[in-house]
């Protein structure tokens, strides 16, 4: 920092005020003492941008500032140095970060869906502006993965990244575990405490854990993933049968956000496209969003409500665990002022944790091809040879069976419930669609990923 900005206040524009927003003011008077230690002068927030200036609101606006309902007050005043978008969205978000980037402002943002979908051209345009581009509160609230993947692992590859990346979800599980909830109560109740917004697509469809895995990926392993090739699953409609049964093999069920290396075997020989990790070793990513298995001893099993949480594991530090609170109006607003602090200091841009003004595409293994194994449940009649015939279908596609249970007639026929052996998504598709063809299934096969 030069001393001519030792004494001078960092000036930002604040776009939104509402959870997040209320936080940050909160925090910025709480917390003065600690910003004027820590990054040697003060910062303060000019102008508000809101969509209603008359609205009765509970939370004080920060000192000095003024409410404006003109996004160019923002954008185009010489006087603030840095947008602070917190409105959400794409359309709107994307068009005041563009324009604020073109009157040279840095970014903070806390906007994980404009980012993972349109985020690539924000960050190249960034790089040409040499400007800063901070967006720890975008991922996971109050945990520093972001900063962690992006300074304090760059010496290592990552081989490695899960987590639970979505508070609702999980908080929906953990009551269908804990307390027996089947999912609608379990989503019902999550909306009455505010955990889940009216529409809780994004949230149980998997959609947001994807935004913040596209991210993650980013600065995990320095490519370019789009977000439409992304596999994504969620929880929708998960039985409370599953729950159970899981729990008899000592499972737990989450929402998991994963992205993992997958070495190329030979990537001249089967011609497929393989990407260097600059170990001169050819890698594919395989990373989607899912229900899966996770065994009790596991810490990510472990994690419940709201909470979020990330496991990384890096070739030189081995495996790391990241947990805490990933939303909410204090923790979010913690990461937007650690990220607010950082531009005071005057940090060098260092926007995905990769030089250069264009990340590769990422190579990807296509999702037929993940290998894991499995738990499935096929609802069957209760007759003889039903279970010899299940089997045959799996062995037919060269599946292995470690564990299986029966139970009792539920009413709309006997659970079986299997446990296999390592095999490729496309074999399980396949066996459960040569059951199917053979009439054995009385309704569609329930399966999920084991971790």
């Amino acid at each position: 920092m030069t001393k001519a900005n030792e004494s001078k206040p960092l000036v930002a524009g604040l776009a939104g005020f509402g959870t997040v927003g209320g936080g940050l003011a909160r925090l910025l008077k709480e917390n003065a003492d600690i910003i004027r230690r820590r990054t040697g002068r003060d910062i303060v927030v000019k102008r508000v941008l809101v969509r209603n200036a008359q609205k009765a609101r509970n939370v004080p606006l920060p000192e000095g500032a003024e409410l404006t309902t003109d996004p160019a007050l923002l954008t185009d005043d010489p006087d603030i140095d840095v947008l602070v978008e917190l409105i959400g969205g794409i359309d709107q978000a994307r068009a005041l970060i563009d324009r604020a980037l073109d009157q040279g402002k840095h970014i903070v943002t806390a906007n994980k869906a404009l980012l993972a979908e349109e985020g690539l051209a924000l960050f190249q345009k960034a790089e040409r502006k040499k400007r800063i581009l901070r967006y720890e509160a975008s991922v996971a609230g109050a945990i520093p993965i972001v900063q962690a993947l992006k300074e304090s692992l760059t010496g290592n590859r990552i081989e490695s990244l899960m987590g639970i990346l979505n508070g609702t979800s999980n908080y929906i599980l953990s009551e269908m575990t804990s307390n027996g909830l089947d999912f609608d109560l379990a989503l019902k109740q999550a909306q009455e405490l505010g955990y889940a917004e009216a529409d809780p697509t994004l949230d149980i469809d998997g959609h947001d854990a994807a935004h913040k895995l596209i991210l993650l990926i980013r600065l995990a392993h320095g490519v370019n993933y789009p977000y439409t090739a992304l596999s994504v699953r969620g929880i929708r409609g998960l039985s409370a049968m599953d729950i159970r049964l899981a729990r008899e093999f000592g499972y737990r069920i989450k929402l998991i956000g994963q992205v993992r290396e997958v070495r190329c075997p030979d990537a001249k020989k089967d011609g497929k496209e393989c990407a260097g990790d600059g170990f001169d070793r050819p890698v594919r990513l395989e990373a989607g969003v899912f229900p899966a298995l996770v065994h009790h001893t596991f810490l990510l099993a472990r994690v419940g409500g709201v909470y979020n949480a990330a496991r990384v594991e890096a070739n030189a530090a081995g495996a790391l665990f990241f947990h805490g609170r990933g939303a909410g109006d204090l923790p979010t607003a913690g990461a937007v002022l650690a990220d607010l602090m950082a531009v005071a200091r005057e940090e060098r841009p260092n926007n995905t944790g990769f030089v250069g003004k264009e990340l590769p595409k990422a190579a990807i293994v296509p999702p037929e091809e993940w290998r894991s194994c499995y738990y499935v449940r096929v609802m069957v009649q209760d007759a003889p040879g039903v279970l010899r015939d299940i089997s045959g279908c799996m062995a037919a596609e060269g599946i292995s069976v470690a564990q299986m249970i029966q139970k009792a007639d539920e009413g709309q026929g006997v659970p079986l419930v299997f446990m296999t052996h390592e095999t490729s998504a496309r074999a399980m598709s396949d066996a459960l669609q040569r059951a199917v063809d053979a009439g054995l299934l009385k309704e569609p096969a329930v399966y999920f990923r084991v971790l």
